[in-house]
């Protein structure tokens, strides 16, 4: 067994490579390296004392993907390679599309011409927009409220079109939640740009850097104190998930929500990081963003029954493992 990890040099892609690594199951990646540098796998080489196999490839390049995916016999493939902010993607949507779309059409391609048989698709709960009710289930309609959104639909679509993934082969869709934390101890985990756009990195600047406030974008939907509500999970149930659905042996497509079940507001978040880590967040209050909808979080129970898999981290590890990753990495966050 040999797994093709695509986008595996980010942030989710490197923390399955580390779980692969862990249960001595090779693996190749493939990135672009477009949103993500080499640092999370220089750590983990170094911790398992072992060379990770990187090739640096656009998934949009067909020549060189079909050149890399043909010299191994490749038995599954994780398709994490995506741009994946919500807000660039308002601004940018062609080349959101570009880049998720048209690379996920290459790839389908090359992996159908390969025939590799096991295909599981990184999406997001982002396609099911604001919701109708909650929980969500995975029959909850499709009706995304941004281009990113859009892009995991589309995507989607090329999977469930395609007799070859929908028919023949065993294929997963993935709906993710908000992963959020770090690998054991902190050793690898989300980096933090200069203006990142998600909950968690902005919560650690905030923490670490002096004059930096927390900004929350808007506290007056209709929830418990007003601040919109997700369903966070911790990077590593995350991608043990990805590890169940590789025993996964049912032909077809089969479609899961990867959440914990459990909702909770934003400042629930920062209280609980507040809590763990005996830190202060200093906040303020922004305007509510784009695409932002008030409440999201997921029905478990088809997971659960089909994979039998759930969440085993709490609120509080993935506040302090967040915490403990950006702490021994403070010097990239000045």
């Amino acid at each position: 067994m040999r797994i093709l990890l695509t986008g595996g040099a980010g942030f989710i892609g490197s923390h399955m490579a580390g779980f692969l690594l862990k249960q001595k199951i090779p693996f190749t990646i493939v990135d672009n390296l477009s949103n993500a540098d080499l640092s999370n796998i220089s750590k983990l080489e170094l911790k398992f004392q072992q060379k990770i196999e990187l090739i640096k490839v656009d998934l949009r390049d067909k020549a060189a993907l079909h050149s890399v995916l043909a010299k191994q016999k490749f038995s599954a493939v994780i398709h994490f390679a995506a741009l994946k902010s919500v807000e660039e993607s308002i601004k940018n949507p062609e080349l959101y599309f570009d880049n998720n779309v048209e690379g996920t059409k290459v790839l389908l391609e090359t992996v159908k011409n390969l025939n590799i048989k096991q295909f599981i698709y990184s999406s997001s709960a982002c396609v099911y927009g604001d919701p109708n009710y909650t929980p969500i289930d995975e029959n909850h309609a499709l009706k995304p409220t941004s281009p990113y959104g859009e892009t995991k639909v589309a995507c989607e679509k090329l999977l469930e079109e395609d007799p070859f993934f929908s028919k023949d082969s065993i294929t997963t869709i993935l709906r993710y939640f908000n992963p959020v934390g770090a690998f054991d101890g902190g050793l690898i985990g989300e980096l933090t740009s200069s203006n990142p756009t998600n909950l968690m990195p902005n919560l650690v600047l905030a923490a670490l850097q002096n004059n930096q406030r927390l900004n929350i974008y808007g506290n007056d939907y209709d929830t418990r104190d007003g601040t919109t509500i997700r369903d966070f999970i911790h990077i590593m149930d995350l991608v043990e998930a990805h590890f169940y659905a590789l025993k996964n042996i049912k032909p077809g497509i089969s479609i899961y929500n990867v959440g914990t079940g459990n909702g909770y507001t934003i400042q629930e978040m920062i209280s609980t990081f507040e809590h763990v880590n005996q830190v202060k967040i200093p906040t303020s209050i922004s305007s509510r963003r784009l695409g932002d909808v008030a409440v999201s979080y997921a029905d478990i129970t088809k997971i659960k029954k089909d994979l039998n898999w759930k969440a085993k981290y709490n609120l509080d590890s993935m506040c302090k493992d967040a915490f403990m990753y950006a702490k021994i990495n403070h010097k990239t966050l000045d």
